[in-house]
């Protein structure tokens, strides 16, 4: 379970919010030693009223980060708020955003304002987004950021870090609002605290089409963590800046390169987190292209395969001879069965080529491997945990069917004991995941008599209600969160796993 630190200058300073244990005096937080943490993660939120180099609150975020603490604001965001020369860059991009956020606005009329950000939080909803990414490049609790209008149009003129003793009533409840959605632990009682080992945060979106997990599995994985001694809570992408207060991050939200989900993972993975899936695993996951080159590496089934670059069209000549009519064109990081076209003939292939290096430079081409289902395999820290198959989608050649004539968005299933999977699917599985890693993944095969064919790796596998779980129904759930409790309680212990 990690601890939080609140520091202020004075006591008087937090007069006006509920009494927290966890508000200390720089003076206090300045003197006391490593050992009342007990080696817990611990999180600082810096209150004090000035950040001025060898201040009070200059030295609380200095020696936060040398006892190895997650502080907020750190001393780098200090430093670069104090020289407009260092965080000027940073500003140019976001000034792009502030003509068009501003439309309309009776802000928009003025020459000049000035904003207060509470964890990144305004209540000028045209400007929320903006408020965020200022927060993610200067990440501190209160930041005053001045708007200034000339001919060119609106741009940041400045930044500041703010004072909680300088806020007028309803910014207090503002920032006590915005502070409980950065932190939830700061009314927590003592004794709700002290009954987890450990904190989870599950990163999921409610509004996603097709989740990695539904709802009923999220509250299952909250359910079980709890008899386990995790202290399971549900995030979403707002919640980015609260990473720091967990212990171990578990992404359920469909992942990509180019997504929020990556910078999840990548900042979960640089604060020491135990993450799944891990950065490296997203990478090698959501690209077909590198998943074709690995396995042709290591000599493991897949259905033939060649790879199409854009600047060369003259690779289409002659690629139904190779591969053979009806053949499948994918682009690398598509996902739900989105981004895959299947072409009949060549007058097909130059078209449906055309649509999608519109969107990747690169494609693959793959023969057309017609089965009733497709095997999902799930594999943790390489081991098979559930065996899973897929069938297609009524009157469709895949599991998902995204027309709009569709009778049905997806086929149905059929979830077996992994012992009562085929040896050679299961064994086959294994050895493609190893090749990703140790974290949790969903392995797709076809299966023809003796042949088989790895599709892709999933790096997020699905593990819905009524789905995967259905044959180890809790114990399915345990076994995930069993497997990110080893890997606390080995960091903790200072061994690798």
């Amino acid at each position: 379970m990690s601890k939080l630190y609140i520091v202020v200058e004075r006591k008087e300073d937090w007069s006006s919010y509920y009494p927290s244990e966890d508000v200390i005096t720089a003076q206090e937080y300045l003197e006391q030693s490593n050992e009342q943490d007990n080696g817990k993660r611990v999180q600082v939120i810096n209150l004090c009223r000035s950040q001025k180099y060898l201040g009070h609150g200059y030295y609380c975020s200095l020696l936060a980060e040398a006892r190895g603490h997650k502080v907020i604001p750190s001393v780098r965001t200090i430093s670069e708020l104090a020289r407009k020369s260092l965080y000027g860059l940073a500003l140019e991009d976001l000034d792009k955003l502030l003509t068009k956020a501003l439309a309309g606005h009776p802000y928009g009329s003025a020459d000049g304002f000035t904003l207060t950000l509470y964890f990144g939080n305004t209540d000028i909803a045209p400007l929320q987004d903006l408020a965020r990414q200022v927060f993610e490049a200067f990440p501190c609790p209160l930041l005053l950021v001045e708007f200034r209008r000339d001919r060119a149009g609106w741009h940041i003129g400045g930044l500041k870090l703010g004072s909680i003793h300088k806020l007028h009533e309803q910014q207090e409840d503002l920032f006590a609002n915005a502070l409980d959605g950065f932190s939830r632990r700061v009314w927590l009682k003592p004794g709700r605290r002290e009954k987890y080992r450990f904190d989870l945060a599950i990163l999921h979106d409610p509004k996603e089409a097709f989740p990695p997990s539904d709802a009923k599995a999220l509250k299952n994985f909250v359910r079980v963590g709890k008899h386990l001694g995790l202290d399971v809570e549900l995030i979403e992408k707002k919640d980015y800046a609260r990473l720091g207060e967990f212990d171990a991050l578990f992404i359920r939200e469909t992942t990509a390169i180019d997504h929020h989900t990556y910078r999840f993972a990548k900042k979960a993975e640089s604060e020491g987190l135990v993450v799944m899936d891990d950065p490296r695993s997203i990478l090698r996951c959501t690209n077909k292209v590198y998943l074709a080159d690995l396995l042709r590496a290591h000599k493991l089934d897949m259905p033939a395969t060649e790879i199409l670059y854009k600047d060369n069209p003259g690779q289409l000549e002659g690629l139904g001879e190779r591969l053979g009519f009806p053949l499948v064109l994918k682009i690398p990081d598509g996902s739900f069965s989105r981004g895959v076209i299947k072409v009949e003939d060549a007058a097909q292939l130059r078209k449906a080529s055309a649509e999608l290096f519109e969107r990747s430079v690169l494609l693959l081409a793959q023969e057309f491997f017609y089965t009733e289902y497709d095997w999902r395999i799930g594999v943790l820290n390489q081991e098979p945990i559930f065996a899973c198959q897929y069938f297609m989608s009524k009157g469709h050649w895949q599991i998902y069917d995204h027309s709009a004539s569709a009778t049905e968005v997806s086929g149905d299933f059929r979830t077996l004991a992994v012992q009562d999977a085929p040896h050679a699917v299961v064994e086959l599985a294994v050895r493609t995941a190893n090749l990703i890693g140790d974290g949790l993944y969903g392995v797709d095969l076809k299966q023809a008599g003796d042949k088989l064919a790895v599709i892709e790796v999933n790096d997020n596998p699905n593990i819905d209600c009524g789905v995967e779980d259905l044959v180890l129904k809790d114990d399915l759930y345990a076994l995930v969160l069993e497997e990110f409790i080893r890997r606390l309680e080995s960091q903790r212990g200072g061994q690798p796993w």
